[in-house]
């Protein structure tokens, strides 16, 4: 595997770096801490082709793939900027439509994914299953030909900023009588729809949600592709996109920790004119952090290219692995760069202690360590099924 980036992708993460210094850690916390959204930012990114890099150039995107959207997530991360919809939007519900969609879907949706003024979010999450789709409780029923959706959805990113949520749920099978999943593009305004904000312990201008689905009426173009069959495939094509950016986005959290602090144990002196980073005890720790996102950032790129290459089931693994090490990273490094700065690192003005809620939620959620150790240990290490 070649881990050098192309010269595109190189002008592509220096072009990301700088749009995301513009506006800084500053800008995500203010956003965060007043209720706004990262609108300027987000748009700035849509207009110069950044959120779009892995549409196809014949929808008006880029014509890349998760390895383009992942140096974007992880660049703008790397700034201070996370955000959270680069992961729910392009890459899991613009991937969705673009590999399993109608053609019509696709010429729909996919301008909009491509310049940054649609956004879709995603629900598969229930109450009782988790993120289990075999016993999720959320189902569509036929009423001549539209269908009716009704169940429950929570933790769900940003629904007040999209236009449309796209909503896993489970369809009764005519041929089997058996129910199986099947994924549907709602409107955030259609009725019997409606939402109540999840109050998280976590800085970030992306909120969460409960939904609520009471009979929401769609019309048939609404399901995505061009049969129930389509519905299995459509979910899975989503996963492996949603694994990557999101542990892209914990690898840039990791350097901009790392950094911050880098930058202050390297001028910080307090005894006999030495810096603190000169002691091995403030040095070694933040070491061994960068070591281990670097590492990390090496598995995200080979899950990226697997991914990109159609190795859907090799990239499946270092999807998981890689979510797991950035995961894993992000939270050491920035737990490493509070206790580098001391009683600094606690406030807000040396914005790393702003990020600690994010990536302990890294280590949970889309999928907990826990769901990827069993799935290496399944898949990769033979064991039997342990759940």
């Amino acid at each position: 595997m070649n881990v050098d980036l192309t010269p595109e992708q190189d002008q592509l993460r220096d072009a990301v770096r700088a749009l995301g210094r513009k506006y800084g850690h500053g800008y995500f916390v203010e956003k965060a801490k007043t209720g706004g959204h990262t609108t300027e930012l987000w748009n700035e990114a849509g207009r110069l082709g950044y959120l779009g890099v892995n549409i196809p150039g014949e929808y008006g995107g880029g014509g890349g793939g998760i390895t383009e959207l992942a140096i974007v997530c992880e660049e703008l991360a790397a700034a201070g900027c996370p955000l959270l919809l680069l992961v729910v939007s392009p890459a899991i519900a613009a991937t969705v439509i673009n590999r399993h969609g109608t053609e019509e879907q696709r010429k729909r949706f996919l301008p909009g994914f491509a310049d940054g003024s649609l956004k879709v979010v995603f629900a598969i999450t229930e109450p009782e299953a988790g993120s289990n789709f075999h016993r999720l409780g959320t189902v569509a029923r036929r009423d001549g030909d539209d269908w009716l959706l009704s169940g429950r959805k929570c933790y769900i990113s940003g629904v007040d900023e999209a236009q449309y949520v796209l909503v896993v749920a489970r369809t009764e099978d005519a041929a089997t009588g058996k129910l199986k999943p099947a994924l549907f593009v709602v409107p955030t305004d259609a009725p019997g729809l409606t939402r109540s904000k999840l109050d998280m312990e976590i800085l970030s201008p992306e909120n969460q949600f409960l939904l609520y689905l009471d009979e929401v009426r769609l019309p048939a173009d609404a399901l995505v592709g061009e049969s129930l069959d389509a519905g299995l495939p459509a979910l899975f094509a989503g996963l492996n996109p949603e694994r990557i950016t999101v542990a892209a986005m914990g690898a840039g959290t990791g350097r901009y920790a790392i950094e911050r602090a880098s930058e202050y144990t390297a001028t910080r002196k307090v005894w006999g004119g030495r810096s603190i980073g000169s002691h091995q005890g403030v040095a070694h720790p933040l070491a061994h952090a960068a070591v281990q996102v670097e590492l990390a950032r090496l598995m995200i790129h080979k899950a990226a290219v697997l991914y990109d290459a159609g190795r859907d089931l090799e990239a499946g693994v270092a999807g998981n692995m890689a979510k797991y090490a950035s995961g894993e990273a992000a939270a050491l490094a920035v737990d490493t760069a509070v206790q580098a700065l001391g009683g600094a690192g606690m406030t807000t003005e040396y914005g790393v202690a702003t990020l600690l809620g994010a990536v302990r939620a890294g280590r949970i959620a889309p999928v907990s360590r826990e769901m990827i150790l069993n799935f290496v240990a399944q898949h990769v290490l033979g064991q039997d099924k342990s759940y």
